[in-house]
């Protein structure tokens, strides 16, 4: 019997299309027995794995019905207990059997979850361990070829790990009382790991062989910025096909193991206390860097007096193969779930690392060394050489990092130490004094020349970078000299990728040039102390040289105080609650405050020599000044020296420690004139308190220069002679000690007493 041929309408669109597919021409009709067979053996396979579903689905029912029959059998216990419960007896019994019941229920359900959960990490593990076990067995067969099938049970390997990974991350969390569980999983699971990273890694070092990997080193001239084509000199672009495959399945299986890893760690470290660092350099990326390491050396052995090919030669082995990294590899580790890992920046890493573990090996100790020998200040020149390349080479690398587009965290120690070559001091602090002992010797030299140059301190600083209106504190030149190597000292320190070495750098390199400085101011004030006791204005000229270099020093230091790089080291200092240079700001502040008042006192003292004739003069109040003279003779001279002296200090010292000395000064004065004149038990006349009035507005005309109301400054002085002024009516009534009388005429700065023997002072004509 002839079966007819179905209608096209009725065929499904799939059946079509793989018609179409099957029988496009005349000649594929004559394969339709082959393919009619091929069709059945199929439908007899999902036939047979229907079937084996129907069975497995049976099993599973039958399994439920058995366990919903003995929940049923207790929800009817626990029924029949509450219907035959009456008395309070017989409600304390029930209780007592509910809470037996829940707990074989929640026994019972705690044991059933248990062996399914157990249950189905020994499958896993199995799994885990067939595969394992069949890549050994197949890689110790055929070491070179069926890497599909290989990589497909490694893949499978791997899979399985997570999943059991994913298992015993929600086991930890939903039921930590099953350690014993949790344990017994880790040591299989280990014991597999132990055995399929090596393998995964060695299979990656064939693969890098198979690519030629490492790229020939191009060390004719390593300082050459002409960059050739990536894709002519890199081997991971050259990559296509199978190799290509192969290749990128090797470096992907080796980045989800290393996730595997990173997922264990974190379980397993959860809950314990202190800081641990999951972050590893990228499995990967170090062996396509170790055999680059290794080939590098052999060059660098013979440049160990010429360090700068050395860094040139890294610094473009690096530069030429990042691109690679972002377009063909970072893709793998994205699809591997390694979140927080960038290729770029593991490839720089990785390079740097290589590089500074080279230096810490070799190269430092032959440095150090050198400084022991005879020729030492060449050792030290060539050392501060090294330092130079080693700071710019880190610059380039920063640039490197940056060129991805992605702003990545440098700043903080632990990513800037990845990608510095100045990281090999973190580990040898010991050499980092040495570097700041050589630092602060080749200052001192340099600044030696200028501290005998006379000029540096006659000149003023004019224009300077280092602090708005510089002009306005008149500091010596030599001020700025040392300013100027100071801020090369930090600026070099600032490229050392730690907090604390940059902080203890500035304590023994940068701090010791600002006590030197202090030194010498020191040194110059004393020097003119010591000719004249300042009384020539030559003296004082020195004097505020110094304290205007003070002023300066102290203002400039202030300001980079206020820096994110200084806050950041006050801030993590060990025994520093403030500021890194706190103290040494403290000691130029000290200094400044010191001599400032030495200043005003010396020219107080001056004043007090030429006016001891006024002052012990009592009989001059009884009398008007001489006929054709404004101020009284005997105190023409003081003034006149105050004035002279006020006069060099105004030209000479700086704007705000001048208002200093001038202020200090009239308070001396004041308190000078009112003991030695008001409270001198002399008699005032009419005259005398004119000729009092007169002295003491052409004194506070002196100061008129630098204040509006320079009586201000002279209080006690100034009540005083308003109390003398006043006329005989006006005083009648506030002897005796009337405080309402001294407040109602402003007297603020006199105590009663005072106010009593001034008044008694003054003698009115009848």
């Amino acid at each position: 019997m002839i079966i007819p041929l179905p209608l096209v309408p009725s065929l499904s669109p799939s059946v079509l299309t793989f018609l179409d597919t099957k029988l496009r021409t005349p000649d594929n009709l004559l394969e339709a027995p082959t393919l009619g067979s091929e069709l059945h053996n199929d439908c007899h396979l999902l036939e047979q794995n229907l079937t084996d579903l129907n069975q497995k689905l049976g099993s599973c029912l039958h399994a439920y019905y058995e366990h919903s029959d003995q929940v049923r059998a207790l929800v009817d216990k626990i029924n029949h207990i509450l219907n035959s419960s009456q008395s309070s007896t017989s409600e304390t019994v029930l209780g007592e059997e509910l809470l037996a019941i829940a707990r074989d229920v929640a026994r019972q359900e705690t044991v059933r979850v248990y062996v399914e959960t157990a249950s189905k990490l020994q499958s896993l593990v199995g799994d885990i361990e067939d595969a394992v076990s069949s890549s050994v067995n197949r890689n110790l067969r055929k070491p070179t070829s069926a890497h599909n099938s290989e990589e497909e049970v490694r893949f499978a390997a791997i899979n399985a790990l997570k999943l059991a990974e994913d298992v015993l991350t929600k086991v930890s969390k939903t039921r930590p009382q099953w350690s014993r569980l949790i344990s017994a999983v880790d040591h299989r699971v280990d014991r597999a790991l132990a055995i399929l990273r090596p393998q995964a890694i060695a299979d990656y070092r064939s693969l890098l062989t198979s690519i030629n990997w490492p790229p020939p080193l191009t060390t004719s001239n390593p300082n050459s910025e002409q960059k050739q084509s990536s894709e002519s000199t890199n081997p991971l672009f050259k990559l296509h096909g199978d190799l290509k495959k192969q290749y990128c399945d090797g470096f992907l299986a080796l980045c989800k193991l290393q996730e595997l890893q990173i997922r264990r760690k974190s379980r397993q470290l959860q809950g314990h206390e202190g800081k641990f660092t999951l972050h590893q350099p990228l499995w990967a990326i170090e062996e396509l860097v170790n055999p680059i390491s290794v080939a590098s050396q052999r060059h660098f052995a013979k440049w160990v007096d010429k360090p700068e090919l050395i860094f040139a030669l890294v610094h473009k082995i690096t530069r030429d193969y990042v691109d690679s990294m972002d377009e063909l590899l970072q893709p793998l580790v994205d699809e591997a779930m390694l979140s927080g890992y960038s290729c770029r920046e593991e490839w720089i890493s990785a390079m740097v690392t290589s590089l500074s573990t080279y230096m810490a090996k070799e190269l430092f100790p032959v440095y150090i060394n050198q400084l022991d020998e005879e020729n030492r200040s060449q050792a030290k020149v060539f050392w501060l050489h090294f330092i130079d390349l080693m700071i710019s080479f880190d610059k380039k690398v920063k640039t490197l990092v940056a060129q991805s587009g992605i702003t990545l965290s440098v700043d903080e120690d632990d990513n800037m130490q990845k990608i510095s070559s100045l990281s090999v001091f973190c580990d040898r602090p010991d050499w980092l004094d040495i570097w700041a002992e050589i630092e602060l010797s080749d200052a001192i030299d340099k600044l030696t020349p200028e501290l005998e140059d006379e000029k540096k301190w006659s000149t003023e600083v004019k224009e300077s970078a280092l602090v708005l209106g510089s002009e306005s504190y008149r500091s010596p030149a030599i001020s700025s000299a040392f300013l100027r190597r100071l801020s090369s000292i930090i600026e070099r320190c600032k490229s050392i990728p730690n907090v604390r070495l940059r902080s203890r750098f500035i304590r023994l390199a940068g701090a010791p040039i600002i006590n030197r400085f202090l030194d010498f101011l020191l040194l110059k004030c004393q020097e003119a102390e010591g000719l004249t006791a300042l009384t020539d204005d030559d003296a004082l000229v020195k004097v505020t040289k110094s304290v205007n270099g003070s002023r300066y020093f102290e203002s400039v230091l202030k300001e980079w105080c206020e820096e994110v790089f200084f806050l950041e080291m006050g801030l993590d200092g060990e025994d520093n609650s403030g500021g890194i240079i706190d103290e040494e700001i403290h000691k130029l502040e000290t200094f400044r405050t010191e001599w400032v008042d030495k200043l005003s006192k010396v020219v107080f003292r001056g004043f007090d020599v030429c006016s001891h004739e006024y002052i012990k003069n009592k009989r001059q109040w009884m009398e008007k000044t001489e006929e054709g003279w404004a101020v009284s003779k005997s105190f023409i001279g003081a003034l006149d020296y105050l004035q002279a002296k006020m006069s060099v200090l105004e030209m000479n010292l700086n704007k705000m420690d001048f208002v200093a000395v001038w202020r200090s000064l009239a308070s001396a004065i004041d308190s000078y004139l009112f003991n030695g004149v008001f409270m001198s038990n002399a008699k005032f006349y009419d005259g005398g308190v004119e000729r009092l009035d007169n002295d003491m507005t052409v004194l506070f005309g002196v100061f008129k220069s630098w204040c509006l109301r320079p009586e201000g400054f002279f209080p006690k002085s100034s009540e005083g002679l308003k109390l003398l002024k006043m006329e005989d009516r006006q005083i009648r009534g506030g002897v005796e000690g009337d405080e309402r009388w001294i407040k109602m005429n402003m007297i603020k700065h006199l105590t009663v007493t005072e106010v009593e023997r001034i008044l008694n002072s003054r003698v009115y004509s009848s």
